[in-house]
């Protein structure tokens, strides 16, 4: 008689069935399978200074919830329980951090648990603690799924969130998924030329990459110079164009198509503060090499900066003005 087929072992049950919001979600308290937990409840001291007024449902899973994390509990109703503790406040450090020792400990299937997170993330896209547990499962898992994919849907709802770019660029440097990612912060730009996460993602991108080379030095100007055309007071291109020229041997003053283009906004009658803040420094550089038409140019901009286009910083300009004329023994 032939043996028979030895069948592989469910996989445990990792998430409450239904709601903790349903109608018929019947409490911890109330399943014959719990009465062997004690419940803990929250010790706030004898005098608390403000007593939040928890709801019947929340007090009912935290309550086990404190009682299964004392007694080290290892269990699929331990694991269940975090998902419902989860529903009720996603929030929580504590129960993620027992969710995921509680994940390993029973050997649970990471995807479904991957698939999770993206609901999650989903539902909390500004919730850092679904956004680290999701990067310790996929550390664990080894390859990346569709994380890029995923940072991209949440990011056309929230161009800025700062989780979503963080766990991007984490993800992209783990698994060198660096193929595409300058043309999708150019893209990003090209929808809003003043998102400064995007900027941040293209020097990311290149410092990662290429590295900053004469060639991309060059490439990275121009690509300011045809974004500040659209908007010259754009702080983020400003602040871009200073991070990569910081990493050019030729410094501030030292591109022929940057000065130009600066000269010729000046002449146009242009006076955005960035502007204006940006020339000072670059007439500053020139000035330590020797040039005194620079020198002069950077006091005249100081002092416009601080009597009419960036008066709310007057004293940071004066400030500047003085130090200028203090180093080149100008009284």
């Amino acid at each position: 008689m032939p043996a028979a087929a030895e069948t592989e072992p469910a996989p445990p049950s990792m998430f409450e069935e239904g709601s903790v919001d349903d109608p018929d979600w019947v409490p911890y308290g109330e399943r014959p399978d719990w009465r062997d937990v004690q419940p803990v409840p929250q010790d706030d001291g004898p005098e608390p200074v403000v007593r939040i007024l928890y709801s019947e449902r929340f007090t009912d899973v935290y309550d086990r919830f404190r009682a299964l994390l004392a007694s080290g509990e290892v269990s699929e109703r331990a694991l269940r329980l975090t998902s419902a503790a989860l529903e009720l406040n996603p929030a929580n450090y504590s129960v993620w951090h027992h969710r995921r020792h509680l994940l390993q400990a029973l050997d649970c299937p990471l995807e479904r648990e991957v698939e999770f997170t993206r609901q999650m993330i989903e539902d909390h896209p500004k919730n850092y603690q679904v956004w680290h547990h999701r990067r310790v499962l996929v550390e664990r898992r080894g390859q990346p799924g569709d994380e890029r994919r995923l940072t991209e849907i949440v990011l056309s709802q929230d161009p800025k969130n700062f989780h979503a770019w963080q766990y991007r660029q984490w993800a992209v440097r783990r698994f060198d998924l660096f193929d595409g990612e300058l043309e999708f912060a150019e893209r990003l730009l090209d929808e809003d030329v003043r998102n400064n996460s995007a900027w941040n993602q293209r020097y990311f991108v290149c410092n990662n990459t290429t590295g900053f080379t004469s060639e991309v030095v060059a490439r990275e100007v121009s690509f300011c110079l045809q974004a500040l055309r659209k908007v010259k007071q754009n702080e983020s291109a400003w602040n871009y164009l200073r991070g990569v020229l910081f990493q050019s041997s030729a410094g501030l003053s030292g591109h022929a198509e940057l000065t130009e283009f600066c000269d010729g906004l000046l002449e146009a009658g242009c006076r955005a503060p960035q502007l204006l803040a940006f020339v000072v420094d670059a007439s500053a550089e020139r000035a330590a090499a020797g040039d005194k038409e620079a020198l002069q140019r950077a006091l005249r901009l100081c002092d416009e900066l601080a009597a009419e286009h960036d008066t709310i910083r007057a004293q940071y300009w004066l400030y500047r003005r003085r130090a200028l004329a203090k180093k080149h023994n100008i009284e």
